[in-house]
């Protein structure tokens, strides 16, 4: 089993920054793809940042210029890295990973992290 765990969230004012984590558990032997979603009240998931293995990166467009993911493949975690924040940010952060496990990829899901920006 693959367990995701998301820590990092919190409550910040508009302008402010933070930096949210996720570590990937189990018995992975590699993980292609990260990424970073989100998902507000009322709205659907949408994909905030993505991190393929050899670092390649793409950003949602509302986020380009002001988060930054990254990865550390010996620890099988990722970042995202939040700056400028603004209240349309919050939501729930969810993290993701595309992982071979027992010669089988599929994708993962951490449990989530609250953001919330005040104005």
């Amino acid at each position: 089993q693959v367990q995701l765990v998301e820590s990092g969230g919190g409550l910040v004012q508009a302008g402010g920054s933070l930096r949210l984590s996720c570590v990937a558990s189990g018995s992975i032997l590699s993980i292609n793809d990260m990424s970073w979603y989100r998902q507000a009240p009322g709205r659907q998931r949408e994909l905030v940042a993505v991190i393929s293995r050899t670092g390649g990166t793409n950003y949602a467009n509302s986020v380009k210029g002001r988060f930054t993911i990254s990865r550390d493949n010996a620890k099988n975690t990722t970042y995202l890295q939040m700056n400028s924040l603004k209240p349309e940010d919050t939501a729930v952060y969810y993290c993701n990973m595309n992982a071979n496990v027992g010669s089988m990829w599929d994708l993962y899901w951490g449990q989530g992290t609250q953001v919330t920006v005040s104005s």
